[in-house]
């Protein structure tokens, strides 16, 4: 077999699809542009006044203190005293309610609504600096950097505030050498509920009655692990949250008058406790403001904010605390914390709202004057301005000056902001500072219309931004689909040339790889010469682009060329590129399905639509066939019996056998996908849709029972999963041997499943349960899904090193046995049954390797009592066998990191593969009915479609969605419960575990190659009839008699495959590019198209792995042949 063309053409086309989609997502998701300026105590003027330090003005709060409690979404601040029957997160912070309703003065409590994306970091970043986040930030939360905008703790800093910091350490990551003191705690295991909480407890008070700190941050993570771990809708919630409001009442009980209390969350979660998307209930935290002091100068009114989003919190706390707002912020003051204008005798350090926006507007005109041209003036009085949409009047001012001045210099330095908004902002600045300056000038109280006015115009600069940051390359786009579309149309030619390609031993390759590399250099060497630099992005282009079309043209030529030399089979040469050939059906569904991703709605309901698809694909194949007439045995006709005409391929006790096999796996398949349905998620635009209860770990279950019958119905899906493949392995012969692969097989897959199952137990046990033996189901919560990794990897190990699963018994060593041993006990002594033995075990080696054994020997003395000189047992499935017994084994270990409720969803996925094997080999054998089988082993596009769909039906059957917060972060801690000092490993578990069924269809993929000839009928290829002497069902050996054909039929298989997932991810791409501006952008397409490119890279790494376990298999085999037969050149 030639391996190494086909993996080097493989590699080469994957390497193709990645640069594509490497340049689409550069130019799709880009970051906006981080201004690194800092405001001073300088920028901060009073109409009419000269320059001077705002700083040293005395604050209206000398201290602050932040307690952040990560994921205190809103609808746990809430206190219904009507409630009776309160869930675990209800009610359980009355101190919040009991504080606003008795002193409305001194308190307030809002709805605290963050900007996607939802994750820790983000929102970290987003309510010290005041900036909004852009989609692709959200791959940042696991990756902390530091802050280089200008954010508050640096503000503090600046003015000789001391920040002491305690808990969550991705603040420390952000803001390394920050804090005047700081205690960080590990953050990442979301399975400790009480490390980070306990940590800060133990430091808080001890803090808070000292004189060394002027801000006072905290923050608390058990609420938020609790939530990833049990859910809201647990009684480990309800503790965590009663600990909580014992916390928010001590450090009430020890404020100062002149300090500042800010109860927050960061984000909200979901129902099943999760977040990182945009759904309200992820984006809605709560926000709890409190002072001893009088701090609201007003009862609550009508007019109060029904949402406080947190980019408002900076410009809030800045002039709260007497310090600079941040450069970059675009948030607005909240206006019921300042008096209204001519109320500010009263109020230690205050400003009126309109004074405060006239400072914000004066800054803004001094960083236009000094800074840039007239037509940036105009950008820079846009972004300065957005800094002060909830302040009062004088406030309002100081924050409107502050966010014109950030629009103007970002919109200079970006230049992406665009002209027509920047001049439509300008003149709305020019007509309110008139306005107010006059007010001014004559003395005169400023109108209410003036601050709602200026409100307004701070809002339309925040939506502006919004709007800006969601900014695109086109060039980079356009590239990345140029390179998608060409990469899709070659792999479907490398699909039907490849056995032309395979001839050429791999030959046509090198030209298309100069060309590339050449290209690449050029384009290098260019942009030193022009620019200075190299940009790699566009050097793989144009090394991925120049190769495409040299590929395609010499494809191009070799057509024209085999027309010209043979017209009358012109047409059978290029019938796969007319549109009869492309519209087909088992064409037409992927089409359909990629046409269908520009739909918002068809992204939303995807997982049922593809299950529909999977069983309409399914039901096409008998329908087709009986359309065909090859489902039911022939009529019988008297000239076929005669001798007149061909009789058929197959007899007709073969033919009910064989529909039978493909109408019952059919129904198998219609089960399972029926079943599967059961897993699946739910997204927030599904509305009533409930999620399902196996997607919640058993320690989340509070019924015993339930959790019993959950727990038994995971250990016998488990344990059916394990007989089922050993099962399969027996039946074809191939636990005889003494390999590797064998000793997994009857060891180290048993012994994996009896670790998983118990670390199931030990997972599920409630933490207030055994206490006796906490320490013992600690240990073993650590070692056991570390003993079943190791296991994982030894027996994946055993199966590369020693694939071979073949068990050889020559006459010499049956003679040496006795004539006492007959075949029969021989047999049992194996434990293979006769039958098996018959149909499956290649009782003979074929013709040539009996014949080399024989030679030299007595005719007739080749065979003894009728049995062969060779029994090799397992050779027929000597391809199939190792790479269904790696599956099945990597199905386990993925199954490790997902809840034990999937181990159903596994089962049902392993059954629906062996119903899709299954038909495709029965549909194969009816369609040599007619005797036109021509000696290949080409896989048709129906199986390839089919398998390909159920990769992406089973994606949603194992509880995932294409969307942020669906996936499952507990896998990361499966083995290691007390987290991670990096980040690749937790990712490359996540990574498992997301994608897990397109890992496993992928790897499997061969296995559509195999199958047939592993349920291969004797007779059933070569066109003989029924009535001739049948040849030995040699099954797989027919790979090894034909390897150019084995090649091609591999390399064709594993392009198919490619070009439907590349399709697929290409129909995501111009989706995300055609409805870049459409409102669902960022909450579905983006997401979908994150997923899919994510997918496809994964998909291809693992069928390159099973392609390549194939091709390790062959040089095994051919091995082990020259062996056995020494002088034999195999």
């Amino acid at each position: 077999m030639k391996g190494l063309p086909v993996l080097s053409l493989l590699l080469w086309v994957c390497a193709v699809y990645f640069v594509g989609i490497y340049l689409f997502v550069g130019g799709f998701l880009l970051v906006r542009l981080e201004v690194n300026r800092t405001s001073t105590c300088g920028d901060v003027l009073q109409p009419g006044e000269e320059p001077g330090d705002f700083c040293r003005a005395r604050p209206r709060f000398r201290r602050a203190v932040l307690l952040i409690i990560d994921a205190l979404k809103i609808d746990f601040a809430r206190f219904d005293p009507n409630n009776t029957a309160p869930r675990p997160y209800e009610n359980k912070l009355p101190v919040l309610e009991e504080t606003v309703s008795f002193r409305p003065s001194h308190s307030r409590l809002y709805p605290f609504r963050a900007d996607p994306p939802t994750t820790t970091m983000q929102r970290i970043k987003g309510f010290t600096t005041g900036s909004l986040p852009t989609f692709v930030d959200v791959g940042n939360n696991f990756a902390s950097s530091a802050i280089l905008e200008d954010n508050l703790i640096h503000q503090f800093g600046q003015v000789g505030k001391r920040v002491v910091f305690m808990g969550d350490d991705t603040w420390e990551n952000l803001f390394p050498k920050r804090f005047h003191r700081s205690l960080p705690f590990p953050s990442f295991n979301v399975k400790d509920l009480h490390t980070v909480d306990n940590g800060i407890l133990q430091h808080l008070y001890t803090t808070m009655v000292g004189d060394d700190w002027d801000v006072l941050v905290a923050h608390f993570l058990g609420v938020d692990h609790c939530g990833h771990r049990f859910g809201p809708d647990h009684p480990a919630m309800a503790d965590k949250l009663t600990q909580m409001d014992g916390v928010i009442r001590s450090v009430m009980d020890r404020l100062q008058n002149d300090t500042l209390l800010v109860v927050m969350g960061d984000h909200g979660m979901t129902d099943t406790g999760d977040h990182g998307g945009e759904s309200q209930k992820e984006t809605d935290a709560a926000i709890f403001l409190y002072s001893p002091s009088p701090l609201f100068p007003a009862p609550p009114s009508q007019s109060e904010p029904d949402v406080v989003p947190q980019t408002d919190l900076v410009p809030t706390l800045a002039l709260l605390l007497g310090v600079p707002i941040p450069y970059s912020n675009v948030g607005q003051v909240l206006l019921p914390l300042f008096p209204s204008h001519g109320q500010t005798k009263d109020v230690v350090g205050g400003l009126s709202q309109l004074e405060a926006l006239w400072i914000n507007a004066k800054q803004v005109i001094r960083s236009v004057r000094s800074c840039l041209a007239p037509l940036v003036n105009a950008r820079l009085h846009i972004f300065m301005f957005s800094n002060c949409v909830y302040l009062t009047s004088s406030h309002v001012t100081f924050l409107f000056l502050k966010v014109n001045r950030f629009l103007e210099t970002y919109s200079g330095m970006a230049k992406d902001i665009p002209p027509e908004s920047l001049s439509q902002l300008k003149d709305e600045f020019s007509r309110l500072s008139s306005e107010y300056l006059t007010t001014v000038r004559e003395g005169r109280s400023p109108s209410p219309q003036l601050a709602a006015s200026l409100q307004a115009y701070l809002t339309s600069v925040r939506d502006t931004c919004r709007a800006t940051w969601a900014r695109f390359n086109p060039l980079k786009m356009a590239a990345g689909l140029a390179i998608l579309a060409f990469a899709c149309l070659m792999c479907f030619i490398l699909s039907e040339l490849s056995l032309a390609l395979i001839r050429e031993n791999g030959s046509g390759l090198k030209v298309p790889v100069l060309v590339a590399l050449t290209a690449g250099v050029c384009v290098a060497a260019g942009q030193l010469l022009t620019q200075g630099y190299v940009e790699l992005a566009w050097c793989l282009a144009a090394a991925a682009l120049s190769s495409e079309l040299l590929f395609l043209w010499r494809a191009s030529q070799s057509r024209t060329n085999a027309v010209a030399k043979n017209e009358s089979k012109s047409p059978k040469c290029t019938s796969w590129l007319t549109p009869r050939h492309l519209l087909v059906p088992p064409l037409l569904v992927p089409i359909l399905r990629c046409a269908s991703l520009l739909s918002d709605s068809y992204v939303i309901a995807e997982g049922r639509a593809v299950t529909f698809l999977v069983f309409s694909l399914a039901l096409y194949i008998p329908i087709h066939l009986n359309w065909d007439g090859l489902l039911l045995p022939p009529i019988h006709d008297p000239l076929k019996a005669a001798g007149l005409l061909p009789s058929a391929a197959l007899p007709p006790s073969t033919v009910r056998k064989e529909s039978s096999t493909l109408l019952a796996c059919l129904g198998l398949l219609v089960g399972s996908l029926y079943l599967s349905l059961s897993f699946h998620g739910c997204r927030e635009e599904q509305g009533s849709c409930q999620p399902s209860p196996f997607l919640s770990p058993l320690s989340r279950l509070q019924d015993t029972q339930l959790k019993n019958l959950h727990y038994i119905l995971s250990v016998c899906s488990l344990g059916l999963w394990t007989y089922l493949l050993r099962r399969c392995l027996r039946h074809y012969g191939n636990l005889n041997s003494s390999s590797g692969t064998v000793f997994t097989a009857r060891w180290i897959l048993p012994l994996l499943s009896v670790c998983l199952g118990l670390h199931w137990a030990v997972s599920s046990t409630p933490e207030d349960s055994f206490r006796n033996l906490a320490e013992l189901i600690s240990l073993a919560q650590l070692a056991l899904p570390r003993v079943a990794f190791f296991l994982l990897g030894l027996g994946l190990l055993l199966i590369w090193l020693d694939p071979l699963t073949v068990f050889v018994k020559t006459r010499a060593a049956a003679t040496t046995r006795g004539p006492s041993l007959p075949p029969p006990r021989y047999r049992a002594s194996t434990g293979i049954s006769p039958q098996a033995e018959l149909h499956h075990l290649i009782p003979q080696i074929y013709q040539r390797m009996r014949r080399s054994l024989e030679d030299g020997e007595p005719s007739g003395g080749g065979e003894v009592d009728n049995r062969p000189a060779v029994e090799a047992y397992g050779l027929g499935t000597v391809y199939s066998a190792p790479l269904l017994l790696f599956c099945g084994l990597l199905g386990i270990g993925l199954l490790l990191l997902h809840p034990e409720g999937m181990a159903l969803s596994f089962l049902l996925l392993l059954l629906e593969m062996g119903a899709l094997l299954h038909i495709h080999a029965s549909s194969t054998t009816l369609s040599g009915l007619h005797g036109t089988y021509t000696g290949g082993f080409y896989v048709p596009w129906t199986p390839v479609v089919l398998w390909s769909l159920a990769a992406t039906q089973f994606f949603h059957a194992t509880g995932h969605l294409p969307t942020f917060p669906s996936i499952q972060w507990g896998a990361a801690f499966v083995g290691f419960p007390d987290g991670h000092t990096g980040t690749l490993l937790p990712a490359s578990l996540v990574t498992l575990n997301t994608f897990a069924s397109h890992i496993l269809f992928a790897v499997g993929c061969p296995l559509l190659l195999f199958w047939p000839l592993v349920c291969e009928i004797r007779g059933s290829r070569g066109g003989r009839g029924c009535g001739e002497e049948g040849e030995d069902a040699v099954m797989e050996m027919r790979l090894r008699e034909n390897p150019q054909q084995f090649s091609s039929a591999l390399l064709q298989l594993s392009t198919r495959y490619l070009f439907i997932l590349g399709a697929q991810v290409f129909a995501s791409v111009c989706a995300a590019a055609i409805l870049r501006r459409h409102l669902m952008v960022w909450k579905v397409f983006a997401p979908k198209l994150m997923f899919e490119a994510s997918g496809f890279v994964v998909s291809s790494v693992s069928l390159l792995i099973g392609v390549t376990l194939v091709l390790r298999v062959d040089v095994a085999v051919g091995r082990w042949f020259k062996r056995l037969i020494p002088d034999a050149s195999r």
